[in-house]
């Protein structure tokens, strides 16, 4: 689909977007002015975040509902980019079979068990192509159990080491690698298959 390697990430984002809408899903306290999901907003205005009133109390449901909110304002199938509890919450929408959503990009999801939420996590394949980025020293969550939700959901995982919650805390700003990441998996989800 795309043959231009002079091409900026800008222009491949302008392409996908022609097929692919783009949504943002924030964890706890809506990922501060320098984390890596408000700085891809700023620099793809065009895509979506969801908006709720409450961003403390860790409401699965509440976040759930802001998603569906957004779902219903795309046109296009849709990619869900999560982090943390919002990994969590972009899980579960994918899991009520919303037609509206076409890939998940689940970053750092959190422990269930922080939110007693371990009964809404099953050991099923996802009913949609997602990749799962993950580090081997997050304080919310064991890296053997991000193994074991990759390989039961039929998700890709990406192994980026010690790099603690992946979080603007963690030292991850604008985050290049993990936008060039998300732009192979939504140009795989925008191209047609091959014969």
């Amino acid at each position: 689909m795309f043959s231009d390697h002079h091409a900026t990430i800008e222009d491949h984002f302008a392409a996908l977007s022609e097929h692919l809408d783009f949504v943002i899903v924030p964890g706890l306290n809506n990922s501060g002015p320098d984390h890596w999901q408000t700085l891809w907003h700023e620099r793809f205005p065009a895509w979506k975040r969801i908006s709720q009133k409450h961003w403390n109390p860790p409401d699965i449901d509440g976040w759930l509902a802001a998603i569906h909110r957004t779902l219903a304002e795309c046109r296009l199938p849709t990619i869900l980019i999560g982090h943390s509890l919002g990994a969590l919450a972009s899980y579960n929408a994918a899991v009520c079979h919303n037609a509206q959503i076409c890939g998940l990009f689940l970053v750092a999801p959190a422990e269930p068990a922080r939110f007693e939420l371990e009964h809404r996590i099953y050991p099923m394949p996802l009913n949609v192509p997602s990749v799962i980025i993950a580090s081997q020293d997050d304080p919310l969550m064991p890296y053997a159990r991000v193994e074991e939700w990759a390989e039961n959901w039929g998700s890709d995982l990406i192994d980026i080491g010690h790099a603690g919650h992946i979080n603007a805390e963690a030292g991850f700003g604008a985050w290049p690698y993990g936008l060039n990441v998300l732009s192979r998996f939504a140009e795989k989800l925008a191209s047609p298959p091959k014969d």
